[in-house]
């Protein structure tokens, strides 16, 4: 798939970050959106936002179709796909986008928690692929695109419930591409690794009490230095996205953490770790040290 234009495009997660930049840069394209978030407020905003960034073809405007969902929700997603291939004729391409994170020991976790993250990163992309998969091969040519995270790459402490979803995700849509290759019918798949992207999930992430001591000073403190590693637009992790579908990629990797965290985990498999918990035991020293800092102050101020 070498241009989007007249395409037709399903994005999850298109009411903000990653998924609202594709939606924008597929609409200067000139291709069709099916767009789905659970913030109808957000989603509105993009579509009028995508609207706004379309082309003005005459006779033939863009089609812009939005759906407030819950990914986790396989009927929801069947739903919308058959409704999406309905209201467009067709399907070509599928970005499941949707993902939360959650920052919690595993000794700590909550089953509920966890249920949380595995129905919307992992399952939501298995519902995607599966409900948007038969009407992109009838399409005759089309394209899956799966976003994983630099943490589908290598794991980290405290991240155990992401990790596990990315990983999924990360061998879910490398086995996907490998069945695609053998169809030979016209469909492929990506998966997408971005590093530290500007986003809202580190501010909307779900972190467990048992955080706060073991690597985090406090729950806001813990966001924001989370924060602090995106160093990706939103927007430049689209571009990168769809010139990796242009070049049918099997991995996009984005950003220089990302790179990094690749050759990391290929040159070191195991070693890795090490070098993580070292890193780890220093922001701990880090948090501890800002904590008394803190506390002196509020003692002057009494």
């Amino acid at each position: 798939m070498k241009n989007f234009t007249d395409r037709v495009a399903a994005i999850t997660g298109a009411g903000s970050g990653m998924g609202r930049s594709l939606a924008i840069r597929l609409a200067r394209e000139g291709c069709h959106l099916a767009l789905a978030d659970r913030n109808a407020a957000s989603l509105a905003d993009t579509a009028q936002l995508a609207q706004a960034a379309a082309p003005q073809i005459v006779g033939a405007p863009l089609l812009i179709t939005t759906r407030v969902l819950d990914v986790a929700d396989r009927a929801a997603m069947v739903d919308w796909a058959a409704e999406t291939a309905a209201q467009h004729r067709r399907v070509n391409l599928v970005f499941n986008n949707a993902g939360v994170a959650l920052s919690s020991t595993i000794e700590g976790m909550d089953y509920t928690d966890l249920e949380w993250i595995v129905g919307v990163n992992f399952w939501g992309v298995v519902h995607g692929t599966k409900a948007f998969l038969p009407y992109i091969k009838a399409s005759g040519a089309g394209h899956i695109v799966n976003t994983s995270s630099v943490f589908g790459l290598f794991a980290q402490p405290g991240m155990s419930g992401y990790n596990a979803t990315k990983f999924a995700v990360r061998g879910f849509t490398e086995s996907l591409r490998q069945e695609l290759d053998l169809m030979k019918c016209g469909v492929s798949a990506t998966c997408v690794h971005p590093g530290g992207i500007h986003t809202g999930i580190a501010q909307s992430s779900r972190i467990a009490p048992n955080m706060v001591g073991f690597m985090l000073e406090n729950e806001q403190q813990g966001k924001d230095d989370f924060e602090k590693f995106f160093i990706t637009t939103a927007d430049e992790a689209a571009r990168v996205i769809l010139d990796g579908v242009r070049k049918n990629k099997r991995r996009v990797l984005i950003g220089r953490d990302a790179r990094a965290a690749d050759w990391l985990a290929r040159t070191l498999p195991a070693a890795y770790q090490a070098l993580v918990v070292m890193q780890a035991r220093r922001m701990k020293r880090l948090a501890e040290k800002r904590a008394r800092r803190a506390a002196q102050i509020d003692g002057r101020r009494v």
